[in-house]
């Protein structure tokens, strides 16, 4: 082999070595993203959501979304099936959703998606992340801290909504409607692939509850942030062995933040 087929090897190596790094070292969320999360006279009625499987800090690559279990809204305490609204695309050559839907009335609005177990093979487990967003309609203030009933969901003990970068966002991690002690918490932050990282470490923040299931975290940048409460809880088969694997069931909330001018 000549120096310079050894060089393009080399390089052709690190290249992927780099890759996979980098897509290992973020962890993969549930995106479910709107144009907004205050809906008035400004924005208009109609709000746009992303959704997406996805690592969000690094922006991507996506991963392979198959259409959800659920997909809706929860208004005055009734879920509203939103399935119908979805709309197939592709991102990274990966499937995934838009979705579309006018806000009518004041209130708070629960955004809720319950996706198809992933099997994770570098893991060995099954992974189902309960996914919601809040949004506010028209100054209404209410319900901001409503829960939709999932297995494991992040109860809001901040308002998410109306957040001024820098300031600290709390929560309560529920499984089952009980605060879980000592919860482990992801953080990431949904780049747009302009943030260099200094390091691996710096993809996903990893933070605990304590003893009473709270957290808390102050975010440093505006834009959208992704909270996954992550607890293991039963078992599926697994595809490729027919063995039965534990199942990782994150509690996701997506809370988006403004900068002071």
């Amino acid at each position: 082999m000549s120096l310079a087929s050894r060089l393009l090897s080399k390089a052709s190596l690190s290249l992927l070595l780099t890759s996979i790094v980098a897509s290992s070292a973020s962890a993969h969320f549930q995106k479910m993203v709107p144009s907004t999360n205050v809906v008035d006279q400004n924005t208009g009625r109609t709000v746009k959501l992303d959704l997406t499987f996805t690592h969000p800090m690094t922006n991507g690559p996506a991963m392979e979304m198959a259409p959800p279990v659920q997909f809706g809204m929860q208004y005055n305490d009734q879920k509203i099936d939103l399935r119908q609204s979805l709309e197939a695309k592709t991102v990274d050559g990966k499937s995934a959703f838009n979705a579309e839907v006018t806000l009518k009335a004041p209130g708070g609005y629960a955004f809720y998606l319950e996706p198809v177990p992933y099997f994770e093979p570098a893991e060995g487990k099954f992974i189902i992340q309960y996914t919601k967003t809040i949004i506010d309609a028209y100054d209404s203030g209410e319900d901001w801290d409503q829960m939709v009933g999932f297995p494991v969901e992040i109860e809001p003990l901040t308002r998410p909504y109306g957040i001024w970068t820098g300031n600290i966002f709390s929560g309560m991690v529920r499984h089952n409607g009980d605060p879980v002690p000592f919860a482990e918490v992801e953080v990431e932050y949904a780049s747009d692939g302009s943030i260099t990282l200094p390091n691996a470490t710096f993809a996903t923040q990893v933070i605990k509850a304590d003893a009473n299931g709270i957290f808390h975290y102050a975010m440093p940048k505006e834009g959208w942030w992704v909270f996954a409460a992550l607890i293991e809880d039963g078992t599926m088969t697994a595809p490729d062995s027919g063995s039965q694997v534990p199942v990782e069931r994150g509690g996701v909330l997506w809370v988006k933040t403004d900068q002071m001018n």
